[in-house]
């Protein structure tokens, strides 16, 4: 998209008025649109440094007036103006130098010459590439938004603060003294870092001064590591009743660093416990009770704050552990077309922008008013370190713009999801993606956005060996986290992620983040559970068609075809060593018969396989229910919570069976352009190979190596694990 801009430097020697002083500003006009620059107070030469931006469809002139004027009570008195024809206004082309700004002498309405005044800036034609194109004030995003909103329409680019596990173990504590003696003491250990408390069991023996825990728990934390973490010791005296029997505070840099699980065990320390003294002028004071913490920043992990089965980033939180980019991804955020009014009670269509994000980059788009057609153009990089991650691009309306009520949320449009594995290398896809939204009334189709995205490789041989190697970092295996915890830490780090980006400027707001990565992707829904048993019920579609064809083979509906298997199947009772080389061959012939029917666009929301169109209103409210739940009766409240509970680990193992199928099924059907060639050539050369080597040698060497002792076993997970872990399925098209 073309635009003409107008840098708006700086002015000097302007004349003085009747009063003495003048508050200048600038006024750029531009047909019906016009711009005006801050207010600078009494001043004779200011300086403003401000671009405007004006799109090629909205040149409704042949001249562009750029006017000085004074701020005044009674209104607006002009100081001069300069015009420039836009015949005769150059165009630059990035990446050339940038315009020099050039001294214009003011001229008053009839075109004379002022004898004092002058005004620096440059106007020049160039396109959305120019580096003056983020911070420059729009003319199709600003003329409506008003000064208050117009932070909120610039296209931005954001990064989500660096994550990192602390490991914090409560082993013991010793000489604790209780508040009353007379009974006996139940100790426990209350952990806590911001918002995330932890608790212990009662320490063992019961009633013991030197109780021993040995409980080890998880907190998720973030650079600058400004937060301390607070251990107190407690003693259980009634149900929701505690004493404080001591407390520590203990900063981040306490925690030992560990990079890879190769490192030194952390050794626990031995820590002075501190109790608020009876003394009002001395608010505390040590005493002889001391706890044993061992802590430790785990930065070998990737902290989890996506859903895992649409990650964008698997890189460990360490900066030296990390591999070098193989590619990049290009994604272009060409326009949308018949996106729904979401304002029609202020008198608005749509105030659309996109917010996509692909690792720790967000970026969003500026915003484009009231248009159901907005057009963006806008075009943004990321590195790609492993191509079995997802990209996620969301429309969102701006609830800060022509809301009567001091602005509202941002209300959703739409998301898309695309996996670069099923990208074909240095091919661009411009396509438009269907906008779903589901609410609590039903399914709406709000639109179709247009994306253009191109996926370069420039590493092909570690692209290639990524497939045999884990999909997260090593110590995932080495020291795996249990997935109960696992879940709670990935909701903590969403909430640290939507605190901070929250705090930007413009913010990103909480309702984006949490829209983004799926902060209620692990609530119960039927509908998803009905999407994922269908899932899973439609894999054995291949069995059913198996038993058809056995069928037809042995009624004899065809002979021929019945006489050729009859005959094959003497062959290899006859010739035992032709059966797995057969069978590969026949996997490698399929996958090269598929290759004619390999998709040729990404994949998008499915409303058929989400089970979104005809889902019953009942089963919405279900979904869109609170948690817990808001049903007056506390019996019908404990019921519907636990069966929701339940429901949701259901549905989350039934997903993982539907995906580990469908990998199964992505072997041969060129989702993955690279996994499906490599997997041919290896069942090419497995042929091969079983066709020269003796079955009795093969057998005997494929039972050494299952029973091999496990001193020979790597924990680590094998090259034939990893290369199925990094097929796609079908849960990126999941609504």
């Amino acid at each position: 998209m073309r635009f003409l801009y107008v840098n708006v430097v700086k002015a000097r020697d302007l004349p003085v008025t009747a009063t003495g002083a003048i508050d200048p500003f600038v006024e750029v006009k531009l047909g019906n649109f016009k711009g005006t620059t801050p207010v600078k107070a009494a001043s004779h030469s200011p300086a403003w440094q401000q671009v405007f931006a004006f799109s090629a469809s909205h040149l409704q002139a042949h001249v562009l007036e750029v006017a000085v004027k004074a701020k005044d009570l009674g209104g607006d008195d002009l100081v001069g103006r300069v015009g420039f024809d836009l015949a005769e206004v150059p165009v630059r082309v990035p990446p050339d130098s940038p315009l020099a700004p050039q001294w214009y002498r003011l001229e008053t309405k009839r075109g004379e010459k002022l004898p004092h005044g002058e005004i620096m800036l440059s106007v020049w034609l160039g396109t959305q590439a120019d580096e003056s194109f983020p911070d420059a004030w729009h003319s199709d995003a600003h003329a409506a938004a008003g000064p208050a909103a117009v932070a909120s329409t610039r296209a931005k680019v954001y990064f989500s603060p660096r994550l990192v596990y602390l490991r914090v173990a409560a082993m013991g504590a010793q000489d604790l003294i209780p508040h009353d003696t007379s009974r006996p003491m139940s100790a426990c250990v209350k952990l806590q870092l911001a918002g995330q408390v932890r608790r212990t069991r009662p320490g063992a023996p019961p009633g013991a001064p030197n109780p021993i825990w040995n409980e080890e728990f998880m907190f998720v934390v973030s650079e600058p590591f400004d937060e301390p973490l607070v251990v107190t010791v407690e003693d259980r005296v009634a149900p929701g009743r505690d004493e404080m029997l001591g407390r520590i505070v203990l900063p981040l840099q306490a925690a030992m660093p560990r990079h890879d699980h190769f490192g030194k065990p952390v050794e626990p320390r031995w820590y002075n416990l501190m109790r608020p003294s009876d003394d009002p002028e001395k608010k505390e004071m040590k005493f002889a009770s001391k706890i044993q913490i061992r802590m430790s920043l785990d930065f070998g992990y990737h902290v989890l704050d996506e859903s895992t089965y649409y990650s964008s980033d698997l890189q460990p939180s360490s900066k030296p552990a990390r591999k070098p980019s193989i590619g990049m991804l290009e994604l272009g955020v060409l326009g949308a077309r018949n996106l729904i009014p979401m304002k029609p009670k202020d008198g608005r269509t749509t105030d659309a922008y996109c917010v996509a994000k692909y690792g720790p980059k967000w970026v969003r788009t500026r915003t484009i008013l009231d248009t159901l057609n907005p057009q963006w153009n806008e075009q943004y990089t990321w590195e790609v370190f492993d191509p079995c991650t997802v990209i996620t691009v969301v429309v969102f309306d701006n609830g800060q713009i022509g809301s009567k009520n001091g602005g509202g949320p941002d209300q959703r449009i739409g998301k898309v999801r695309i996996r670069l594995s099923t990208l074909e290398t240095d091919r661009v896809y411009t396509h438009f993606y269907p906008l779903l939204v589901l609410h609590p009334s039903g399914l709406k189709k709000t639109g179709e956005l247009h994306l253009a995205v191109r996926f370069t490789c420039m590493a092909w041989v570690n692209m290639m060996a990524l497939y045999g190697r884990p999909l997260l970092p090593k110590m995932h295996y080495t020291q795996p986290i249990p997935v109960m915890q696992l879940d709670y830490l990935r909701h903590q780090a969403m909430q640290i992620v939507a605190a901070r980006l929250s705090r930007a400027e413009p913010p990103l707001r909480r309702e984006v983040v949490e829209y983004m990565l799926d902060v209620d992707s692990h609530m119960f829904s039927l509908r998803r559970s009905k999407a994922n048993f269908y899932r899973i019920t439609s894999l054995f579609y291949g069995f059913l068609a198996m038993l058809k064809w056995y069928e037809g083979i042995r009624s004899w509906r065809n002979p021929i075809t019945t006489m050729l298997v009859h005959m094959l199947f003497l062959i290899l009772i006859c010739y035992p060593e032709l059966i797995l080389p057969t069978f590969f061959l026949y996997m490698f012939m399929i996958g090269l018969w598929n290759y004619r029917y390999r998709p040729r666009h990404p994949s998008h929301m499915d409303t058929k396989l989400s089970h979104a169109e005809m889902t019953h209103p009942d089963e919405l409210d279900e979904e869109f229910d609170t948690f817990p739940t808001s049903r007056p009766a506390d019996i019908v409240r404990m019921r519907y919570d636990r069966l929701r509970s339940v429901g949701g680990r259901v549905q989350t193992v039934v997903g993982d069976l539907a995906t580990q199928g469908e990998r199964a099924h992505a072997l041969l059907s060129w989702r993955d352009p690279r996994a499906t060639a490599i997997f041919i050539f290896l069942s090419l050369v497995v042929a091969i190979v079983l066709y020269v080597t003796p079955f009795q040698v093969l057998m005997v060497i494929t039972m050494l190596y299952l029973l091999r002792h496990p001193r020979f076993r790597s924990r680590m997970p094998s090259v034939p694990f990893n290369f199925y872990r990094r097929l796609p399925a079908k849960s990126d098209m999941l609504l």
